[in-house]
């Protein structure tokens, strides 16, 4: 514990940095699945060759990804903006399926009524398709985020400092306890991402906590009678 003790503004200073790296790509990994998600939904013809290509741009190498993306899109190999686009393009790939799966299962029957009481296209997806996705789009966001947590730390490889730098640094010196703080501040950012997620998901979408509550009674009552 003395290394650890010792470093305290060290370990502060990179999980900082770490929280700051995984926001981005996790927002604009979010923001641009949406419209690919809605395509893959809506258009069945283009829904197997996106959903085909996410998963195999999710099967690349992360390392791999940060040689390749440099000479494509003329910037430096070193650069934080190469981790940040391929953690993004990582969130894209997982968070893609998540919303087509999620509007696929919206009731077609939500949708008729919806459309019979005058609401347009637009209208609709954001008031009713969207809202109804909205839990099982939060479960693949929280999977996506928990990826790029882990995925900033080898960002370190190509000189993007992080709490990968624990790991690296403290191979090298062979200091574990310097290892060791690493993994668990690691593990400490992607529960606190995933519970900052989960309490916007219950503010956002109220009604699904009223949902479990009334199954839970539901669950209870049943327990009650056959007791």
């Amino acid at each position: 514990m003395t290394w650890i003790i010792n470093n305290l503004d060290l370990i502060w200073s990179l999980t900082v940095e770490h929280v700051r790296l995984s926001i981005v790509p996790i927002v604009f990994g979010f923001l641009i699945s949406i419209p690919l998600g809605w395509v893959a939904y809506r258009f069945r013809l283009t829904r197997g060759v996106l959903l085909t290509l996410a998963g195999l741009l999710y099967t690349i190498p992360s390392l791999a990804l940060f040689v390749i993306l440099p000479p494509f899109l003329g910037i430096s190999f070193l650069s934080e903006l190469n981790i940040t686009i391929a953690l993004t393009l990582y969130a894209v790939a997982i968070m893609a399926r998540s919303v087509a799966d999620a509007l696929t299962s919206v009731d077609p029957a939500i949708r008729q009524s919806a459309t019979a009481m005058g609401f347009g296209g637009w209208r609709r997806f954001w008031t009713v398709d969207f809202p109804l996705a909205g839990p099982v789009v939060l479960a693949g966001l929280r999977v996506a985020a928990v990826s790029t947590v882990s995925l900033v730390t080898v960002g370190i490889l190509i000189g993007v400092e992080s709490l990968g730098y624990l790991f690296t640094n403290g191979f090298q010196r062979r200091i574990l306890e310097e290892i060791f703080a690493g993994v668990v501040m690691t593990v400490v950012v992607a529960l606190l991402i995933d519970r900052v997620l989960v309490l916007i998901g219950r503010m956002l979408m109220p009604w699904t906590t009223v949902a479990k509550q009334k199954s839970s009674s539901v669950g209870l009552a049943a327990e009650g009678a056959a007791a």
